[in-house]
């Protein structure tokens, strides 16, 4: 046991570990038109967006009311025409008998393909005290769990729930057209309409079942996925004139770029705050704007550009990457393989009399993602196009040896997952061409 006198030291030398420590900004050496915006004027010029018209887009996607490739003006799709539909049932995880079985191979193992509103909920990942989409979900298959199983549950005073298995938790405010989860059971009476209609009950216009399917018991939503399909939405605020500039033979979207954060001071207002913890905020030591020759738009078209030169190529996404466990910061756990990756623009059309509301939509096809990655990747794209960054900056990125060279995530009310594919992947399946 130390000694009081012990443990005054050490906590005098915690005090000047504090006081002397510097938080500086990530030094890019990587060269650029204009200055890069900082950790904070990145956050900023992310979250003062008129996000509540995306949230209420997606909103009318889930229930079906409109659709994405309505959004970006397409009449037909070879692969998701008018809705969006399950694309992986010819499988090798396909519906297998089950009745000559005994033991632990006699259990039904089910494929529940869901839809869901993401400002509804605290995420996918069962928490206690929140509203989650697992929580839900779970508590809506209790019916269905086998009857050993609920009585150990009663034993250990635990409320009697199905266990379902996702293909990739999603984040408070992340919307999901096609999220795969996987339920089983020893029950024999188990049908796929009865599964259907008690999710369908949890949370009517919020949580939807888009198909439910009996296969094989070797199926797992994560391991067995072979890519994943997500769309980012970044709107643009009232008052952009959208006036179209020329600079170097390529046509700028102008975007407004507020002189500070409205009357707030420093510091972001709740409802701009989108639930991010602010350990991943990294913001200057005076909490200003840096005024020297900083961008105030960015173009589109530059954005697709860095984008695309991720395709085909498989490439540790470690900088891109936030909140992950020490295990998976180096190696083989940060390498992603990304099949597609594109930015075009659209407007959001909420009535037929009016322009409805200009955004920029990003489309992004990996084999997996990281934590918070496609969020990363989103606002970093942005910043060096607005910094007027070769069109290799994201690639450059890759080297770097810190987390503050890329910008913090966008805000999570943009994100949408849109379907897990179990197939190889298909250029077809894809919006942006």
């Amino acid at each position: 046991m130390l000694s009081p006198g012990a443990v005054e030291i050490g906590r005098d030398l915690m005090e000047n570990e504090k006081e002397n420590k510097v938080y500086v900004h990530y030094t890019h050496t990587h060269p650029t038109k204009f200055s890069r915006w900082t950790a904070r004027e990145s956050h900023q010029f992310m979250y003062k967006r008129p996000w509540q018209q995306v949230l209420d887009f997606y909103s009318n996607v889930v229930t079906g009311r409109c659709s994405l490739l309505g959004l970006l003006g397409i009449e037909t799709h070879p692969i998701h025409d008018g809705e969006i539909v399950e694309a992986s049932d010819k499988t090798e995880f396909g519906n297998v008998l089950t009745k000559d079985r005994g033991g632990r191979w006699a259990r039904l193992t089910f494929k529940i393909v869901l839809s869901y509103h993401g400002a509804s909920f605290d995420g996918w990942q069962k928490q206690p005290g929140l509203n989650t989409v697992q929580g839900l979900v779970e508590a809506s298959l209790g019916r269905f769990v086998d009857e050993r199983k609920a009585q150990q549950l009663k034993e250990k005073n635990l409320p009697v729930e199905g266990m379902v298995t996702v293909a990739g938790r999603t984040d408070k405010g992340v919307t999901a057209l096609q999220q795969v989860c996987s339920f089983y059971t020893w029950k024999k009476d188990v049908k796929v309409q009865d599964i259907e209609d008690a999710i369908n009950g949890a949370a009517p216009g919020k949580l939807r079942v888009i198909s439910v399917s009996e296969v094989s018991r070797i199926f797992h939503p994560n391991f067995s996925a072979k890519w994943r399909h997500y769309f980012y939405i970044f709107p643009l605020n009232d008052g952009d004139d959208g006036e179209q500039i020329s600079e170097n033979e390529m046509d700028i979207q102008k975007i407004s770029f507020n002189e500070k954060y409205g009357e707030q001071g420093s510091e972001c207002p709740a409802q701009y705050n989108g639930g991010e913890n602010t350990e991943n905020l990294i913001f200057d030591d005076d909490g200003e704007f840096e005024s020297r020759k900083k961008p105030s738009m960015f173009s589109i078209s530059r954005v697709d550009q860095l984008l695309r030169q991720l395709e085909g190529k498989l490439l540790s996404y470690k900088i891109f990457a936030r909140d992950t466990k020490a295990s998976r910061n180096i190696g083989p756990p940060t390498e992603c393989f990304v099949f597609h990756a594109r930015a075009t623009e659209a407007r959001l059309q909420f009535s037929d009399d009016g322009e409805g509301t200009k955004v920029m939509c990003i489309e992004l096809v990996a084999n997996r993602f990281l934590r918070k990655m496609v969020r990363v990747l989103v606002a970093t794209s942005i910043r060096e196009a607005a910094a007027g960054a070769e069109q290799d900056a994201l690639l450059k990125l890759m080297d770097a040896t810190c987390r503050r060279a890329t910008a913090p995530p966008a805000p999570p009310d943009g994100l949408c997952l849109i379907d897990v594919g179990f197939t190889e992947f298909d250029p077809q399946i894809c919006f942006i061409r």
